[in-house]
């Protein structure tokens, strides 16, 4: 019984196919090149009006009552919300992260609860903020948390530092993940093997070997986090408190800041431009370039960790 053979392309065919390939390419090249156009518009709009109007003493004054945008003070109180929300949301989610990637990738067991964990940390990543916004007021104002934030006659209001925190964390959570378990994945058993050779426990290994090798992982997963925690503006609306200036609840130092509100550069433009209840759009412009140097320095300090984790051969 004899195979039959498939019929040779024709001359016809092969030109076909050519000029298939190359009008993909041009819609790919088109593709490509328009994305960037996009962003180098969006950018050097942002730029070009964010410097047009911003004045050095915006960056040290808070905001204040006035006539007009001239004399309405700055948003340095918003530059250190930013700051200190983003820092209380990585706190939280950088162990927590590595904890449950490192768990996921070395250990696994039982394998019903991971994957259960693997689900839950999916649905955070694809969960819109302002959900988990709602979640987080609701959860925050349950009597056993009402000391995070203000009360009045026993009312706790759900809004603080310590509340917005914990709810962004969960939006950096699932990237802090996904790029510790990456970097882990990328090592070697036998790299595994030989610390195991030498006597080394599981736990050293990890401890020792495993985490050193992906702290370029573990470092670009905080950054892309970062970012997203800066960016987002439902849950600092929800759970921050809206106020332009921070304000501190009680009398104890870090307690009082955890407990007060404030607001970010995000609501901050938000409310200032020109659809916002303070309409001042030198003002939104201003802090928009301000956020964007911010989000430019998060993104060169990812490419510079990703480049590290690109030299990292092994063999």
């Amino acid at each position: 019984m004899s195979a039959t053979s498939a019929p040779a392309p024709t001359a016809a065919d092969a030109a076909a196919w050519r000029l298939r390939d190359r009008l993909g390419l041009a819609f790919a090249w088109l593709m490509g090149l328009l994305f960037c156009v996009v962003c180098a518009a969006i950018v050097i709009f942002l730029v070009v009006q964010g410097v047009r109007f911003l004045k050095p003493d915006m960056l040290w004054t808070n905001p204040k009552v006035g006539f007009n945008q001239s004399t309405t003070g700055g948003f340095l109180a918003e530059i250190v919300g930013t700051v200190t929300v983003t820092a209380i949301a990585l706190v939280i989610a950088v162990p927590v992260g590595v904890g449950v990637a490192v768990w996921l990738t070395e250990y696994g067991r039982p394998t019903g609860l991971a994957r259960v964990v693997e689900s839950t940390v999916e649905m955070f990543a694809g969960a819109p903020s302002i959900v988990l916004a709602l979640f987080g007021v609701i959860l925050f104002q349950a009597p056993f948390l009402a000391f995070l934030s203000a009360t009045t006659q026993g009312h706790a209001y759900g809004k603080s530092f310590f509340a917005a925190g914990t709810i962004l964390s969960l939006l950096a959570l699932p990237i802090i993940v996904a790029n510790v378990r990456e970097g882990l994945r990328a090592i070697p058993d036998h790299v595994r093997e030989a610390s195991y050779a030498l006597g080394k426990t599981k736990i050293t290994t990890i401890r020792r070997v495993l985490l050193p090798s992906a702290r370029p992982s573990v470092i670009t997963g905080t950054m892309v986090g970062a970012g997203h925690v800066i960016g987002d503006t439902a849950i600092i609306i929800f759970l921050l408190g809206g106020t332009y200036t921070l304000q501190a609840v009680g009398h104890v130092p870090l307690l009082s800041t955890l407990r007060g509100t404030d607001s970010t550069l995000t609501s901050f433009i938000y409310a200032n431009a020109p659809t916002g209840e303070l309409n001042q759009p030198q003002k939104a412009y201003a802090a928009a370039v301000v956020l964007l140097a911010m989000v430019f320095l998060i993104n060169v300090v990812v490419d510079i960790s990703g480049r590290k984790a690109r030299e990292l051969k092994w063999t």
